[in-house]
């Protein structure tokens, strides 16, 4: 048995990135965003609605920031995706996060998300379907303590957590469940 939903939007999981920019007074503005992700091996891509503060800001200032939050942020991060930056000025000030610039691109690196990519604007794609933002990425950074030995980025250290399109939830990414590339390796050798 199944159901049928019609229409909707419905993927699991979703993503919840962070978008940092720069207001026009170089406010820091962020904003929740789950319709994106990596799109190229050196790129990103953004889809948002063109009446967004954020977008405002891309395309006067041509860079961004990229983060992944981490449940310890979650209640901060939900506020950036309730809030408007077009409404409410001091948005990010409210939540007690802290910021730096960027060495790389116009763009604001808060310091709680674990990891951050600095991306400058590549292409800006005005579509019927929607706005999308294509950024290269410039740099990676990430907190020393989400390092593993190796000096490598640890996942389970993240603590991301992924949104729940459905039913509007959000979930803690959990442990490491197999290796890609290998986890399969098995099926090669059996013939059908």
């Amino acid at each position: 048995m199944s159901k049928n939903f019609g229409v909707k939007p419905y993927l699991f999981p979703m993503p919840t990135y962070m978008i940092g920019t720069y207001n026009e007074d170089e406010s820091v503005d962020v904003m929740m965003m789950a319709w994106g992700g990596i799109c190229a091996e050196d790129m990103v891509a953004l889809n948002l609605e063109a009446t967004h503060k954020t977008v405002a800001n891309i395309r006067k200032r041509g860079g961004f920031t990229l983060a992944v939050p981490g449940t310890d942020t979650l209640a901060e991060s939900d506020y950036f995706g309730i809030a408007t930056s077009n409404k409410t000025q001091d948005k990010f000030s409210r939540t007690g996060l802290h910021a730096v610039k960027s060495a790389l691109v116009d763009a604001p690196v808060i310091e709680e998300y674990p990891v951050t990519l600095e991306c400058s604007v590549a292409e800006i794609q005005d579509q019927p379907y929607g706005l999308r933002i294509l950024g290269k990425i410039e740099n990676v950074r990430a907190n020393d303590d989400v390092l593993d030995e190796s000096g490598k980025i640890d996942a389970e250290k993240l603590c991301a957590f992924v949104f729940d399109q459905m039913q509007n939830g959000y979930y803690a990414v959990g442990p490491k469940v197999g290796t890609a590339w290998k986890s399969g390796c098995t099926y090669l050798d059996k013939r059908r």
